[in-house]
């Protein structure tokens, strides 16, 4: 993978777009595809638990593994579900904030959108309910993969990252558009394990 060495976080160039370096923490090995192995290493490094993990690496796998290989021949490999990194966002589904644009760009005013029109109780988080409106105003009609899809990010998102107070911050939904919430994750959860030790 083009950028394996330099010194831009997990090997990444400044070529990729941000829903690629969103899922290149998975990518464990650098090599520029994501496995089911690596997608479950992944969920661990940022805290998930073993069941969460598990289910998460063999859904995101599968769902996603084809429509990043478009026009690749069924083969050994393909079983495997390996997810290509530098063609996911052929996977964005529907139902979604619109943040990431069909090319993987961030789109500014449609993260400013979640705040502006869904933080009622904070103006720099969500609440669970602030959440939830949020995912029925974005459903498309009769998108149920969508629907699913988005539910699934967002709620495994409240799960792992709410703060003491049940809010999500703007940072932190920042972090995870940007590609650094899961590095950063990852560099706590070491961290802590090491003053374990």
């Amino acid at each position: 993978m083009a950028g394996v060495g330099n010194d831009e976080g997990r090997g990444l160039n400044s070529a990729e777009n941000v829903l690629q370096k969103h899922v290149a923490f998975f990518d464990r090995n650098h090599d520029g595809l994501v496995y089911p192995w690596e997608t479950f290493a992944g969920f661990r490094a940022i805290g998930a638990g073993y069941l969460l993990s598990l289910v998460s690496s063999f859904f995101i796998n599968f769902a996603l593994s084809r429509k990043t290989r478009p026009g690749k021949p069924l083969s050994l490999d393909s079983l495997m579900f390996p997810i290509e990194v530098k063609n996911i966002q052929f996977a964005k589904h529907g139902s979604d904030s619109g943040v990431y644009d069909t090319e993987g760009r961030f789109v500014p005013s449609k993260f400013e959108r979640i705040f502006n029109e869904f933080a009622r109780t904070h103006p720099d988080a969500l609440t669970s309910d602030e959440l939830s409106a949020m995912l029925k105003a974005n459903r498309e009609p009769k998108d149920y993969k969508g629907w699913v899809g988005s539910w699934t990010e967002w709620k495994t998102l409240y799960f792992l990252c709410k703060d003491n107070k049940g809010l999500l911050r703007k940072e932190t939904i920042r972090a995870v558009y940007d590609g650094s919430l899961f590095e950063q994750m990852e560099r706590e959860r070491s961290g802590a394990a090491k003053k374990k030790d």
